[in-house]
């Protein structure tokens, strides 16, 4: 799975198309024009970096059949995809990939070796330290620019993006207020990052 293994700043060499292998798509189905698992089959068709399922307002069982159906989705078109939040969803599952806030990450740490990669979602350089001693293979970090999704908060903004940077090792992913097609993949990524994530606009491709 290639969310993990670019070094920070990795570019990608051709534009349009190719800059979706760079994003990571991040769900919410509330924000859906469509059926939800075929709005996930568009995406999927873009060829993201991975999709992370993050219905978090699901009930366990809830989630558990909606990820079933999405992995098969992302199966079909070989787009990794992260399980959000529910570890035991993805044991049963048998899914090897999880994405976590940091105090799920550090109540599990040392408890996830079945996991080939974890993640965990920081807002702040010292939680992205924080992060990687715990496990995290990559962190998404933000929100860096004007989201809808954090109404009223100021972005933290590139500088904060390029601290988080130089201070791990891992993977980094900018997410908030990112648009494809604007130019601010690249400018996440001059500033360390392997790429960024994106919520809304996938959710209405």
């Amino acid at each position: 799975m290639s969310i993990c293994k670019e070094k920070n700043g990795a570019r990608n060499e051709n534009a349009g198309a190719a800059e979706y292998r760079n994003i990571i798509a991040v769900t919410n189905r509330k924000l859906c024009e469509r059926p939800f698992l075929e709005q996930v089959e568009r995406i999927c068709q873009m060829h993201p970096k991975a999709l992370i399922l993050r219905e978090k307002d699901l009930s366990e069982s809830a989630y558990e059949a909606m990820a079933g159906q999405v992995l098969k989705i992302c199966g079909r078109y070989d787009t990794p995809c992260m399980l959000h939040s529910f570890v035991e969803v993805a044991r049963r599952l048998h899914h090897p990939y999880i994405h976590l806030p940091l105090f799920l990450l550090e109540e599990y740490c040392g408890k996830l070796n079945d996991f080939r990669i974890v993640g965990s979602s920081i807002h702040s350089p010292e939680e992205a330290v924080r992060a990687q001693k715990a496990g995290a293979a990559y962190v998404t970090a933000g929100h860096v620019y004007v989201t809808d999704c954090k109404k009223g908060l100021p972005p933290r903004g590139l500088e904060f993006l390029k601290e988080v940077c130089t201070k791990v090792t891992i993977p980094v992913y900018a997410i908030g207020g990112i648009h494809a097609g604007t130019g601010q993949i690249q400018e996440v990524m001059d500033c360390g990052a392997s790429g960024g994530c994106i919520m809304s606009e996938m959710m209405k491709i």
